[in-house]
């Protein structure tokens, strides 16, 4: 007495044949050409039982695997299906702490929703400036002091990054080569003219851009790094190409529209 598999064997030649059978028979007649025309021929119609065997196989050998799933479907051992599990979303990468100084207050002080709303914020600026500013600057974090204070740090070095939105009812001061400072301008999307600079803090330099959004003043700055003596590693140009991104006009569209500092106010006098 057969077994189960002789009998899906049999089957499947049986459809293999029958399949090779009446695609040849549908090819029309060979002429009686001589030669090259005559092999031309044969070939098409081996190709033709080649690909219709094949086709045939794959679909009993499918048949054959389905059926060996089924209760008496003689399969020896069942067929495991593994489902890969959806990749879980990256979390968000925790702030650099900043002991706040005395009579400074930090973001832990804030109502939770707020506080929520401006590491959300933190986390999209992150993203943001990593793929904006230039490599010597390093990983840029967000922390938790306050919501416009970043960190980017290079081979150990940090360097103090100030990304600020800031409502204000005045413009902010034009760029002077004074003191040392050297200056450049650019013209951002919708006619917007920004400043950037380079600024001696001792014997290291900052380097910062601004510029007038709306409502607010714009200001991104890189700080030196204060123990060794390190200046910021990049230049106003650099910053200028930044400033003009879509992705960070976009942050800071966002945030002029829904401010997440205080106004800023002059001090008669000050």
């Amino acid at each position: 007495m057969g077994t189960t598999e002789d009998t899906a064997d049999a089957r499947t030649a049986l459809l293999v044949r029958e399949a090779m059978d009446r695609a040849t028979a549908e090819l029309p007649a060979l002429l009686d050409l001589a030669g090259p025309a005559r092999a031309e021929g044969r070939r098409r119609r081996a190709r033709v039982r080649v690909a219709v065997a094949a086709g045939v196989l794959a679909v009993a050998t499918l048949g054959a695997v389905a059926a060996s799933l089924l209760p008496g479907g003689g399969g020896q051992r069942p067929v495991e299906v593994v489902v890969a599990a959806p990749p879980s979303p990256t979390a968000p990468p925790q702030p650099v702490h900043i002991e706040p100084t005395p009579g400074e207050s930090s973001m832990a002080g804030l109502p939770p929703t707020e506080r929520a709303r401006q590491e959300d914020f933190q986390n999209r600026a992150v993203g943001v400036l990593q793929s904006l500013l230039p490599p010597a600057v390093g990983t840029v974090q967000r922390t938790d002091l306050r919501v416009n204070f970043f960190q980017a740090t290079k081979d150990g070095t940090a360097f103090p990054v100030i990304f600020s939105v800031r409502p204000s009812g005045e413009k902010p001061q034009p760029c002077l080569e004074i003191k040392g400072r050297v200056c450049a301008k650019a013209t951002l999307p919708g006619g917007i003219e920004a400043h950037a600079s380079t600024i001696p803090t001792g014997t290291a330099t900052e380097t910062e851009v601004s510029f007038r959004y709306g409502t607010c003043n714009v200001r991104l700055s890189v700080f030196p790094h204060e123990a060794s003596n390190t200046s910021a590693p990049v230049t106003p140009a650099q910053l200028l190409e930044v400033a003009k991104a879509p992705a960070f006009l976009d942050l800071v569209r966002a945030a002029e529209a829904q401010p997440m500092e205080k106004e800023q106010r002059s001090i008669p006098g000050g």
